[in-house]
Formats: C-alpha cells, sequence, structure tokens
C-alpha cells in the first residue's frame, strides 16, 4: 500500500456542474435519482446515479442543495451533455429549469491542511457541506488517511487558497479513495451495487420509486452480491473500459477497469468492478490475458452485508 501524504488545492478541470433550479429541483431528482434529494439538507451532499429502466448507471454525481429551490449536481464533463438532455427528457410540467452551470462555477479539489485553511473542517464526515463566504465545501472520502473535500463557488469568488497539487496526483487519490466516478468509457456497464455506491452512501433503499429501482433493490435483497469494485495496483498503464481477465480464463473477462491514474510513485491505481470469484481464480490482468498484472489491495472502507 502506498503512503503519500498531500497537502493543497487542485483544480478539477474534469468535472462540470448541472444546475436544477425552481420550485420542483428537488423533487423532481428524487424522483431520478438513486438518492434522496427532497429531504436533502444545506449542511449535507449526496452521492448519486442516473440509471437506465434495467439499473445500468448512465451518470453519476455529488449533489448539494445549498438553497430550497436549487440543487447542483457535479458530474464527469465527458458525460454531462448527454445526461442533462437525457434527464431534460422527464421535466415535463416540473417547475424547474435544468441547465449546464460548468461556466458559472469554479471546482477545486483540497486535501489535508488546505481544508482548515479555506474554512472547513478536516475531520468532517464524507457527504457533509460546509458554507464557507459563497463557497461549498463538501467532505470527500479520504486517500492514504489525507482528508479530502471538494470546493464549489461561482466563479467570481476567490479561489481556495494552498500549495498546488498536481492534478494527476488528485486523479490518483481518487482511485485510491474507492469512490467511482462514471466516465464515457463505463456508461451503461454497472448497476450501482457493482460500483459498491450501496456501501458508500450513493444508494436510498427506502425512497421512492426511480428509472431501474425494481432492478437496483432486487439485486440487493435477493442473494449474494457477485461483483465489486475492487482498488487495484499495476506497474504498467491501465485504462478505464479495459476488460480485466484472471489467469484461470484468458478468454473470458472477470470485470472491467473502472477508473485508473498513475500515482506519485509512478506505479498506477485502478478501481476494477469484477465477479467477487475472480479474486480466488489466480492473478488478474488488464486488456488481456497476458496484460498488466493487477495486485488486489484493501479497500478503504467496509462493505455492507448482503441483506
Amino acid at each position: 500500500m502506498n503512503t503519500v501524504a498531500f497537502h493543497g488545492v487542485t483544480p478539477l478541470s474534469n468535472l462540470g456542474v448541472i444546475r436544477a433550479e425552481g420550485p420542483d429541483a428537488a423533487n423532481f431528482l428524487h424522483g431520478q435519482l438513486t438518492q434522496d434529494f427532497a429531504l436533502l439538507k444545506a449542511d449535507q451532499a449526496r452521492l448519486a446515479a442516473l440509471c437506465t429502466a434495467k439499473g445500468r448507471m448512465i451518470a453519476s454525481f455529488i449533489g448539494i442543495r445549498p438553497v430550497p429551490e436549487l440543487v447542483l449536481l457535479v458530474i464527469s464533463k465527458d458525460i454531462l451533455a448527454q445526461t442533462l438532455k437525457r434527464l431534460s427528457m422527464f421535466v415535463m410540467r416540473a417547475k424547474l429549469k435544468l441547465t449546464d452551470a460548468s461556466a458559472d462555477f469554479a471546482l477545486y479539489g483540497l486535501a489535508g491542511d488546505a481544508i482548515v485553511a479555506n474554512g472547513g473542517h478536516a475531520g468532517s464526515a464524507p457527504g457533509s457541506r460546509e458554507a464557507v463566504g459563497d463557497a461549498s465545501v463538501v467532505a470527500l472520502y479520504p486517500a492514504e488517511g489525507t482528508p479530502r473535500a471538494m470546493w464549489i463557488a461561482p466563479v467570481s469568488a476567490p479561489a481556495p487558497v494552498g500549495d498546488a497539487i498536481d492534478p494527476a496526483t488528485w486523479a490518483w487519490s481518487e482511485v485510491r479513495s474507492g469512490i467511482a466516478t462514471l466516465t464515457l468509457p463505463t456508461v451503461e456497464a454497472f448497476v450501482p451495487q457493482m460500483l459498491n455506491y450501496e456501501s458508500v452512501g450513493g444508494v436510498n433503499f427506502k425512497k421512492g420509486c426511480y428509472p431501474g429501482q425494481e432492478v437496483v433493490a432486487r439485486s440487493q435483497f435477493r442473494g449474494t452480491l457477485k461483483r465489486r469494485t475492487y482498488v487495484v495496483s499495476a506497474d504498467a498503464q491501465v485504462e478505464a473500459g479495459q476488460e480485466v481477465f484472471a489467469a484461470s480464463d484468458a478468454e473470458q473477462p472477470v470485470g472491467t477497469v473502472v477508473q485508473a491514474a498513475q500515482g506519485p510513485d509512478g506505479r498506477w491505481a485502478a478501481l476494477v468492478s469484477m465477479q467477487t470469484s475472480a479474486l480466488e481464480a489466480g492473478p488478474l490482468h488488464a486488456a488481456s490475458g497476458s496484460g498488466p498484472a493487477l495486485q488486489v489491495e484493501p479497500l478503504p472502507y467496509p462493505l455492507l452485508a448482503d441483506i
């Protein structure tokens, strides 16, 4: 396991913002996403997914509701336009407006001492939001024991202060945190549980219906979950969307690379969604049976027991 201390600030240029504004904004998203937005409080944030009718994830978000009639959804830029188009199809007579607000907001990653230096609390639990002037500081899952947060603020607000973090190091920390962000290569590849979303606050099983809800619920309540996401490391480059193979069968893939980034030590870290049985199937490789060897490492959070 890597041990890297990193403190500072980095712009999150790979992310964008969908703005939902209006009296029905929260209730509309409540009926579309896997998480409860109707009861979302100003001091909370939500990890959530948008799914197809078959329960496959189209997008993942971090959502906040700073005021009652405004919800901001942070999403990977490469799938923002198609996700916004799909959500807009279902607005109909609901009283809200959905827009691409990426140009209106500045997004930064904060790590370690930079969280406190910019008015946040390093000990905040993942899924909490703090208001710092016009900015929102959203606590993320830590990486390598280092607290992390996301800074969301109007572009007119002062930028957060702190030493610069290499964007590549931040991308690596995202992987090491164990929380997957959906991007274009993996759209419609997973139900939420395949990315451990039920274990990290990305699914609410007590809320009402949403597209794919029956499939997601059935996956949780009927039998053992057969696919999970694991943190792995590799000595060579791996990429999102690559298939993963076990030594016992070089022809049939056992999983998919969800996210990958190179660490400060030159090694690659990746999140791999794969069959749980693959852990006992011998050495794992990305891209082909002879591709980069993958070493499975402990998850940084506990998985909820199957129900």
